[in-house]
């Protein structure tokens, strides 16, 4: 009656195993360590060479390392103390950088699991701590809406001189005054007709007539409040996909990064201990540039030689060889409107596919008519150095603003150039206002605060359980330490962050799961005072107090969805460890409790009487 067949308890036993073994990275706490990541765009990192590198510098400085690890973006060599790692950051700076003034590798401080190998093998990993919990840095960050509108309005006016000369629209002049910009004529009809020029041309600019007593006529143009709105939207929106890609470079996990009112950023990153690093990554920027090829014969020869003619610069191309191309620029990725991966239609080989807004599709097809049959350069271009991408042969006119870039590039790489071109600039200039460091010490204080408070609860839980309801007592703090255990192993599976707001969630479902077990030993209670054997009122409790147990669960998962989906910052935090809780909750309560008492009573022919506290039966 009381059983569960070998399957069952199998499976149950290997959960709470996976989650033992999972729960075990959590104790070994984060060591310093320091982390290698490429500084340019235009430089790809090679974890291997870059493995032996470190591994020599250290060496060379005598600086002992307990592992290097290497991922996608960067390689971490883990030490036993902060004065190996300042040693060793030193070391490693001199080796990979040896000109400070133009460094190509990120090298910086960080924090690293200390774990052992064997555990990040199989990818247990101990769960992210918020800023609150591990220390690190806050900015807060001001987007100037203003430049972001001056910046189009000026690319406004060049799209303006462009349409009027295509339409043969003659006019004296094109100035921005102000928000607005002012375009002049020699006549009222040649204005009326640069109107209806420019309103089918943009549906974004609000048109107003200037006319003064001895001044040109004058037609006025400003941004529509939807276009100003849309365009503050952009700014901010793109400013964040920026700083995410820039702090990937940090290694920092979970960072925070969102919007605070309308021209505002929160940037939060947990265990970073070097801030003028952070702050250094968090000013680059990165842009497309197109230019001609110099075709010149035996011009490359002389460049190589290092004769570089006027007018040209010499770069390397992808894939190691040297390329002379013109410095004057033909277009700039400021008329770049999108940039995705995909694949050359004709090869099939990795490409980068790119839109152009209306005024560069229009230089682009101009470019390519008068060049047909000449190289035209891509190039990436970082800190005043780029490398050339693509320099492919311009085979025939390009129009319609689509163009595509391709050539010796894998996958990843054409994701990657099309992430940084997409956002590889701010929309807007950026200042930081406000700048907060929160030191280890008092994250490990926050930490050990909220560790006893959940040690006490868990205690004082247990206490009354065991004295209330004898071995069923026990058996239910059992179960309150497995969902305990497959809690912090399901956040740290899932990666999530943990804050102060998660440690309150965790000690509320300590109290909520033991409610659970209440339940179900109130209702074997009252099926032995109605008269039930004890196996009977086991199977009676548990399968009764089944359905309480999950209208209660659920309706305060509801609540906890909620929480999720409206909530933000630590809230989110909150819901998360908070209906988790829940899920583990319902696991620990109804199948692991049940395990034990089948362990416990389930294989005995007859059992005389429950040990489950003093069972008052009423009186007449």
């Amino acid at each position: 009656m009381n059983r569960y067949p070998l399957w069952k308890n199998l499976m149950i036993g290997i959960v709470l195993i996976i989650g033992l073994i999972y729960t075990l990275p959590n104790f070994y706490g984060e060591v310093p360590a320091v982390q290698v990541s490429s500084g340019k765009a235009t430089l790809k990192l090679d974890a291997s060479s870059t493995t032996a590198r470190i591994e020599q510098a250290l060496v060379a400085a005598g600086v002992e390392n307990t592992g290097i690890f290497a991922d996608a973006n960067s390689v971490r060599a883990r030490f036993a103390n902060t004065d190996d790692q300042l040693k060793a950051k030193d070391a490693i700076e001199r080796a990979f950088n040896p000109d400070p003034a133009d460094p190509d590798y990120v090298v910086a401080l960080n924090l690293l699991s200390a774990s052992p190998n064997w555990l990040t093998q199989i990818h247990a990993l101990p769960m992210y701590l918020g800023l609150d919990l591990r220390g690190g840095v806050h900015f807060l960050l001001q987007v100037d809406m203003p430049g972001a509108i001056e910046k189009r309005l000026d690319s406004t006016a060049a799209d303006l001189r462009t349409l009027l000369r295509d339409k043969s629209i003659r006019h004296s002049g094109i100035d921005r005054v102000g928000n607005a910009i002012q375009v002049r004529f020699r006549d009222g009809a040649l204005r009326d007709e640069a109107r209806t020029a420019i309103g089918r041309f943009t549906a974004d600019l609000q048109l107003q007539d200037r006319d003064s007593d001895g001044e040109m006529p004058a037609l006025a143009a400003s941004l529509t409040p939807q276009a100003e709105k849309t365009i503050q939207e952009f700014a901010l929106k793109q400013n964040i996909t920026t700083l995410h890609n820039r702090i990937n470079e940090l290694g920092v996990a979970e960072p925070v990064i969102q919007q605070q009112g309308v021209d505002r950023i929160v940037v939060q990153l947990p265990g970073v201990q070097d801030v003028a690093k952070a702050k250094d990554i968090l000013g680059r920027t990165a842009t497309l540039e197109v230019r001609m090829v110099d075709e010149t014969p035996g011009a490359l020869e002389e460049a190589l030689n290092g004769r570089v003619p006027f007018g040209s610069e010499l770069y390397t191309e992808r894939g190691g060889r040297e390329l002379l191309v013109k410095k004057q620029v033909v277009l700039t990725g400021d008329r770049l409107t999108d940039a995705q991966p995909g694949f050359d239609g004709q090869t099939q080989e990795p490409a980068v596919h790119l839109t152009l807004d209306a005024a560069g599709a229009r230089i682009f097809r101009d470019v390519t008519r008068e060049n047909v049959g000449k190289r035209m350069a891509i190039l990436l271009i970082e800190k005043g150095k780029g490398e050339v991408v693509t320099a492919p042969v311009i085979r025939t006119e390009i129009g319609g603003g689509r163009v595509q870039i391709s050539g010796q590039m894998t996958s990843q790489e054409a994701t990657d150039v099309a992430l940084l071109l997409r956002a590889g600039s701010l929309a807007a200039p950026m200042e930081i206002i406000e700048e907060r460091t929160v030191g280890p010490s008092l994250g490990a204080e926050n930490i050990e605060k909220g560790f006893n408070s959940n040690l006490w609860g868990f205690a004082a839980i247990a206490a009354f359980m065991i004295a209330y309801y004898m071995l069923f007592g026990l058996v239910s703090v059992i179960a309150l330490a497995s969902n305990l255990l497959l809690l912090v192993a399901l956040l740290s599976m899932l990666q999530a962050t943990l804050t102060l707001p998660g440690i309150a969630a965790i000690a509320l479902t300590l109290g909520m799961a033991i409610d659970a077990n209440v339940l179900i030993n109130e209702r074997i209670r009252e099926e032995l005072r109605n008269g039930a054997s004890p196996q009977a009122a086991i199977t009676a409790g548990y399968e009764r107090a089944f359905d309480t147990i999950l209208d209660s669960n659920i309706t305060t998962l509801i609540a906890g969805i909620a929480l999720l989906v409206f909530g933000s910052g630590p809230v989110r935090g909150f819901a998360v460890v908070h209906c988790l809780g829940i899920l583990t909750s319902m696991f620990s309560a109804i199948l692991v409790s049940r395990m034990l008492v089948n362990l416990i009573y389930g294989r005995r022919r007859k059992v005389d009487a429950l040990s489950i506290g003093q069972i008052w039966k009423p009186t007449n």
